[in-house]
């Protein structure tokens, strides 16, 4: 059961710390009220933005992923294969697999940074 609030409490401020407050708040994707609550009481608040950055390596990470699937395409499917050597090709596979399990493992650290506050 939700418990309702009904108290409020009045904090004075000045006009750069409401612009700060409201800043912040929306920032993070929280509404004022919430927002200070769980900063008062403590509570790590994640930023919007950081939410933006991991969706945002989500989709390169993916994106990687993808060029690495079309490079194996074109590498079974077309005879230029034999211009370029064979272990040219492997290193740069190689390079896109640690790339993305490296962006892999920064996504994972941030959503546990994220999930733990």
């Amino acid at each position: 059961m939700v418990q309702k609030r009904l108290l409020h409490l009045r904090v004075p401020v000045t006009l750069d710390e409401e612009q700060g407050i409201r800043t912040k708040a929306r920032d993070t994707g929280l509404s004022v009220a919430r927002y200070m609550r769980q900063v008062s009481l403590g509570y790590l608040v994640p930023s919007a933005i950081d939410n933006q950055q991991v969706e945002k390596l989500l989709r390169i990470n993916g994106d990687l992923g993808r060029v690495g699937g079309l490079l194996k395409m074109w590498l079974t499917n077309d005879v230029r294969l034999k211009i370029t050597s064979k272990a040219e090709i492997e290193a740069t596979l190689v390079a896109i697999r640690t790339t993305q399990n490296a962006m892999l493992d920064a996504i994972l650290e941030l959503r546990n940074k994220k999930t733990n506050t």
